[in-house]
């Protein structure tokens, strides 16, 4: 474990980590419950303050149903309700644990969650609870990449997490799965990421890191116990900044 890992982090979650070959649900138990160990022992045994944005794509993804004759501005709001249904699970596989948590919103749903307020937000995470923040930023066009870079920066965090599910444990020169002579980076600069057209993250969200000073550790998070050495600033995937 880093001596000096950062304290304030954010974790960008896709739906599909939350999906196994072994489990034909569209969220499995079991690898939810691996995840939640493994937040949860992190918070408690690093003390450290921990935002998740969370995404749908394992239910429902915005471009998919643009691509099926769905108005996309329709498509996304599904989308944005599928980031809410994965955060609740999350939620609930967190607090078994006993780690309290809170699910913020950013399209109001107030039987369910509560609205995303920066302030708030702050709040919770200096009283030790979890932030898991759903619904992307309420508008359709902006992948959750975007806004996991988007909420980093206005809670403050030190550093964003970027959980890939593929397979591939960080940035490639190429895809390692096509190109066996793909070498993988343990660091770039995020000019070395748009002029290599390495497309890690949407460029969108890969501009407003580089603007913000936000460094983004790029990870696999599916093998047991990546995700804790992640949180806990061991040397893991690539780190862009």
């Amino acid at each position: 474990m880093s001596e000096d890992y950062p304290k304030r982090q954010l974790l960008k979650l896709s739906g599909e980590a939350l999906v196994s070959a072994a489990c034909p649900d569209t969220i499995d138990a079991v690898v939810l419950a691996q995840m939640a160990e493994d937040i949860a022992g992190a918070v408690s045994d690093l003390g450290i303050e921990l935002g998740i944005v969370v995404g749908g794509g394992n239910i429902w993804r915005g471009d998919r149903g643009a691509g099926r004759g769905i108005e996309r501005s329709s498509s996304d709001a599904m989308g944005m309700l599928a980031t809410v249904i994965n955060a609740l699970a999350l939620q609930d596989a967190i607090e078994r644990i006993g780690q309290p948590t809170r699910v913020m919103t950013a399209v109001q749903m107030a039987q369910v969650a509560e609205p995303y307020i920066r302030r708030r937000a702050i709040r919770h995470l200096e009283k030790g609870r979890v932030i898991i923040l759903a619904g992307g930023m309420g508008n359709p066009y902006f992948t959750t990449d975007t806004s996991a870079a988007l909420r980093a920066a206005e809670i403050g965090a030190e550093i964003l997490l970027k959980g890939t599910h593929s397979g591939v444990d960080g940035v490639y020169s190429a895809d390692p799965r096509e190109d066996p002579s793909a070498v993988r980076y343990a660091r770039l600069s995020f000019m070395d990421l748009v002029n290599r057209d390495l497309r890690v993250m949407d460029m969108t969200a890969v501009t407003f890191c580089k603007d913000n000073n936000l460094p983004v550790l790029v990870f696999e998070v599916s093998p047991p116990g990546n995700l804790r050495k992640a949180l806990s600033g061991d040397e893991i995937g690539t780190l862009v900044k």
